[in-house]
């Protein structure tokens, strides 16, 4: 049987992906997208949660890791592999016997990436908790928002501090082994993750440019040239505005000669702009306003449900979409000129025929 065929810059990569944590499953996904074989190693009976794009383009076997025999079989599968990825609690992969201490020890080329939430050492790292949490002890979570926090879905925290961070990391990692002959382990936690991605704001904060608390700067909707308005169909049009040349656009556009708008750098009038602002975009529908800044440099965008997006002319235009086994899933990204990445369906296979092919040669 041959395994999953491979495409894109990381033709030839071989990832062994112990299906756990979201995080995983979409680190999983940005390799397999890219060319990586992913094998994607399931418990038995295990009930996938994810559905869609997180879960394409792998292998899907089925291990009991509880199992001597089967654990074997994981461990001749590293044997061939370049990165291992696992998103368990601290210790779990020790007691299965799979921690990096036993694997580097027989496989010493091996990329070991570790994706947890609070990370392998600290006084919560033995706790339960899921991205609404990493996110919170960080200072994302209290920054977005109006009287209340706000959840920024799971972006900021499995996928932005998480999932990202654990594909760069590997994908380094994987670049010294393969100039040095030496694996490693790269422990990727969320909580560090977000704190790497608040990295302007903090900067901004010690500058004295950013006051801590929600609503209260430039790009947390405080200004009245970077935040949502309603429309009066309902419907949301995004406006950002910050620069000069863009802001003049903006008036000139919505036809405001009013000094009121002079000088947007006047914090002290942010909310009556903001008020004034939200009465003029309050008149008309999105369309109305879409149609009339659809093209210039006023920075102003509709703001899309998912449906919409997927209607999105400019998205279309740049095959933002792409159909896998009859599903509508977001392509891969990023793009890449020479080898360009495929979004594959997966399909399940036999771990023990796998390994044959993976021990039969290079792919």
């Amino acid at each position: 049987m041959k395994p999953v065929a491979a495409q894109g810059v990381l033709h030839g990569v071989r990832v062994v992906e112990i299906a756990g944590l979201g995080p995983v499953s979409f680190a999983g996904m940005l390799l397999a997208d890219m060319g990586a074989d992913v094998v994607r190693v399931r418990r038995p009976g295990h009930a996938e949660r994810e559905r869609g794009a997180t879960l394409r383009g792998r292998t899907q076997v089925t291990l009991d890791l509880r199992e001597p025999g089967q654990r074997q079989d994981a461990m001749a599968l590293l044997a061939c592999a370049d990165v291992l990825l696992e998103g368990f609690r601290p210790g779990v992969m020790e007691r299965l016997g799979l921690g990096p201490e036993a694997v580097l020890a027989r496989h010493p080329h091996l990329v070991y990436g570790r994706m947890t939430g609070w990370g392998q050492h600290g006084p919560r790292a033995a706790s339960a908790g899921h991205d609404i949490d990493y996110i919170a002890i960080t200072g994302a979570l209290h920054a977005v928002g109006g009287d209340d926090p706000v959840v920024p879905l799971n972006l900021v925290g499995d996928y932005g501090g998480g999932a990202l961070y654990l594909a760069m990391g590997v994908l380094a990692a994987l670049v010294h082994a393969r100039s040095s002959g030496a694996g490693q382990v790269v422990d990727c936690a969320i909580c560090d993750g977000a704190v790497s991605l608040l990295s302007l704001m903090h900067g901004l904060r010690h500058a004295g440019r950013w006051v801590d608390a929600r609503q209260s700067n430039t790009l947390d909707g405080a200004a009245p040239f970077y935040r949502t308005y309603r429309c009066s169909d309902g419907r949301h049009i995004a406006v950002g505005a910050i620069e000069a040349p863009f802001y003049r656009q903006l008036l000139e556009r919505l036809g405001l000669d009013d000094p009121l708008f002079a000088d947007p750098s006047d914090r002290s009038r942010w909310a009556e702009q903001a008020q004034a602002l939200q009465a003029v975009f309050g008149r008309q529908p999105r369309a109305h306003w879409d149609a009339l800044f659809s093209a210039g440099d006023a920075c102003v965008a509709p703001v899309n449900s998912l449906a919409e997006s997927q209607r999105d002319p400019h998205l279309q235009s740049r095959a933002a979409f792409v159909e896998v086994a009859g599903e509508t899933q977001p392509a891969p990204a990023p793009r890449f000129a020479a080898t360009p990445s495929n979004a594959r369906p997966s399909r399940a296979a036999d771990a023990r025929q796998v390994l044959a092919a993976w021990t039969a040669g290079p792919p």
